[in-house]
């Protein structure tokens, strides 16, 4: 694990019985936002709990701010994370008041003064109990928890999911705002890919308990593409870039791993830019057929 890596994951395994969270590993570069993506049920959360030590892990190895996590002996490491769930926290009859009072006992570097100019920007009653809030306002809620304890780590399970665009929009403003300062660094889980697309500068991408794809955003758009071509060409397409293949009756859509050798290779064939959306879904069928879902 490298000064400039947050976060790293080797080999991390769990297992369930009927899902098994099969030797994940992955890293999140300092100030940066990876997006953590997948389909539900693919693995995130699990994922997450373990990196919370909130489950215990099989194996594997899980290092935090240059400090292995170890299961039970790693609460210190908390007061530098800050977590946002899809599911609020906090008991439905407290008002930010009273979460206020309690999160002074919580964390050491709790920030009332921050907290309270956090509830009036994100124009939360801070005398009105929590479980009248709308959805959207109790997601504001924890984020506003997350960030007043001083934070260097932000780690989020599904904070957008359920959301209309307006509120998700806002959000992404405010995350983009905690990792400008100070090289904070956030974890986003999700699967709403279009908003990741936004926001992450690095995107990890889980499904049936592995890792498929990981790697900066912006490459991993850039390499792949959408071939489109004849249904009777589609086989003269190599299987070392066809990522998936789909094919109708007439037609043809491949998901290639390397747009740019693939347009020198076919030079007649149309490549279109692929979104994470499109990617996601093409790597999850490719899994399916190939018998690997849920292993």
């Amino acid at each position: 694990m490298t000064a400039e890596t947050v976060l790293e994951l080797k080999e991390v395994t769990k297992n369930y019985g009927d899902f098994r969270l099969d030797k994940v590993s992955f890293s999140v570069p300092k100030g940066t936002v990876c997006g953590f993506i997948g389909q539900n049920g693919a693995g995130k959360t699990t994922t997450i709990r373990l990196i919370l030590d909130s489950v215990q892990r099989d194996g594997g190895t899980i290092t935090m701010f240059g400090q292995e996590v170890i299961p039970g002996k790693s609460d210190s490491l908390r007061e530098d994370v800050g977590v946002v769930f899809d599911e609020m926290g906090f008991h439905e009859f407290l008002t930010p008041k009273q979460i206020d009072k309690i999160m002074k006992h919580v964390y050491k570097n709790w920030n009332s003064e921050l907290f309270f100019i956090y509830l009036t920007r994100f124009g939360l009653p801070s005398g009105k109990k929590c479980g009248d809030y709308s959805r959207g306002m109790r997601m504001k809620l924890q984020i506003a928890v997350a960030l007043s304890h001083d934070a260097k780590l932000l780690i989020m399970d599904e904070p957008t999911s359920g959301l209309d665009p307006i509120v998700r929009n806002e959000m992404i403003q405010i995350f983009r705002e905690f990792v400008l300062e100070e090289d904070h660094t956030i974890l986003l889980s999700s699967h709403i890919t279009t908003d990741l697309e936004k926001i992450a500068d690095e995107v990890v991408f889980i499904e049936g308990g592995r890792i498929v794809l990981s790697g900066n955003k912006d490459e991993i758009l850039m390499k792949h593409g959408l071939l489109k071509c004849k249904k009777e060409d589609a086989d003269k397409i190599s299987d070392s870039f066809a990522v998936y293949r789909e094919i109708d009756d007439f037609h043809a859509e491949i998901l290639v791993n390397d747009r740019e050798s693939c347009s020198k290779l076919y030079p007649n064939a149309v490549i279109e830019p692929a979104t994470l959306e499109e990617i996601m879904i093409h790597y999850v069928n490719r899994m399916k057929t190939s018998g690997r879902e849920g292993v």
